[in-house]
């Protein structure tokens, strides 16, 4: 799995710095006295793959073309690959997270695809738990080990991030796609700040994780990594400060335009 990763550090030396964000960028105290659930919603959507970042990722180059804010990449078009996968990442704010009693809580990690034959959106991924593993944060060799994961009683897992490393997810299977009907592709996930250790203070409104997703086309299903010769990226979104109440976490490849005159699926 730690394959994903690999593409990410020559992808994004290759691309260009976006010093044009300024300010919009830098951290600021993250909204986690929020408590309540946000649903999804179409704006939530465009936003992810339309705004800069909320906070800057902890020891991700300013050099990497999706350090500053979401990109598309190779969005609709997969060429030969017949298979895909959703994923996301976890990271500390630039600044650090002063929280030590806090994890965060990821579930329902979802990719869909909108069909040209049909115009539908298509469940692809469905999965409540995620996979995934602590690598450097930027990927330099590929440097990973494993995460500080908690099983949790709903099936999902709770994981920190930190000391140089971030938490990279991934759904457990890659999906068999058609490459030639490809209208538009759309992953998500939901995450939330939970207690360590509920013996202890309650410093989630202190914490200062960030999440984003994306997602990767393949060769195929079983197709090994290659150095960019069998995978690609679709996509990557927006960072956002992970808070204590359920939000999402979106990716898609489709316009502003695009996405009100047919919303993929907000359950």
């Amino acid at each position: 799995m730690s394959n994903y990763l690999l593409k990410y550090l020559m992808s994004v030396m290759m691309g260009v710095s976006l010093l044009s964000c300024g300010d919009s960028t830098s951290s600021t105290v993250p909204p986690n006295t929020v408590i309540a659930d946000i649903p999804n919603s179409v704006e939530i959507i465009i936003n992810d793959m339309k705004l800069p970042h909320e906070g800057r990722p902890h020891g991700v180059p300013a050099s990497y073309d999706w350090a500053l804010r979401p990109r598309v990449g190779m969005g609709n078009n997969p060429g030969t690959f017949r298979a895909m996968v959703a994923w996301g990442q976890l990271y500390e704010d630039t600044n650090g997270n002063p929280a030590t009693n806090t994890r965060v809580q990821i579930r329902d990690i979802k990719a869909y695809m909108l069909s040209k034959s049909d115009n539908r959106w298509h469940l692809l991924q469905n999965s409540r738990l995620v996979q995934g593993a602590a690598f450097r944060e930027d990927f330099v060799d590929n440097s990973n080990k494993p995460a500080d994961i908690r099983h949790e009683d709903d099936g999902s897992i709770s994981v920190t991030a930190g000391e140089g490393y971030n938490f990279h997810f991934w759904s457990p299977t890659r999906t068999s796609i058609d490459p030639n009907d490809i209208a538009g592709m759309f992953t998500t996930v939901q995450a939330r700040l939970v207690m360590n250790n509920p013996s202890r203070p309650d410093d989630r409104s202190q914490a200062r994780y960030l999440i984003d997703m994306g997602g990767d086309y393949w060769l195929d299903v079983a197709a090994q990594w290659d150095y960019l010769k069998t995978n690609g990226d679709i996509g990557i979104g927006r960072f956002k400060y992970v808070t204590m109440g359920w939000q999402s976490f979106n990716m898609t490849t489709l316009s502003e335009d695009e996405i009100r005159r047919n919303p993929p699926p907000l359950e």
